[in-house]
């Protein structure tokens, strides 16, 4: 994992949060935009999520694997999960819980690259 790929990732997470948070502000239902938005960067994050399963069995680093790979999980699984939310969420709050998942992947992005490099607390 490089952090060019981290913070790539974590921003395509964070425009797409903003986009969201554009149809919260607007009062827009959950739309098909929004909808092939989120899903470009769910195919990203399976490609970064085969990447770093790659990189993961061919490193020699000291990478604690079982924090790494749910880390890897948990942000694969947060944009179907607040898709389906934000599609059954009828109200303004339906996109409202898609700007806060896609935030939390940013911020799961930024972690797991300090579990890569052997910097988190």
């Amino acid at each position: 994992m490089t952090d060019t790929i981290a913070y790539g990732v974590a921003l395509l997470a964070t425009v797409v949060a903003v986009f969201a948070a554009g149809h919260t502000v607007r009062d827009a239902p959950f739309g098909n935009p929004l909808f092939y938005a989120v899903a470009v960067l769910e195919v990203v994050l399976l490609v970064v999520m085969v990447g770093a399963f790659v990189a993961l069995a061919g490193t020699d680093r000291d990478v604690a694997g079982g924090l790494f790979v749910s880390y890897l999980v948990t942000v694969v699984v947060i944009p179907p999960a607040a898709v389906l939310w934000g599609i059954a969420e009828k109200s303004r709050w339906g996109t409202g819980v898609v700007v806060v998942a896609l935030l939390t992947v940013a911020a799961l992005m930024v972690r797991l690259l300090g579990i890569w490099k052997g910097t988190y607390v």
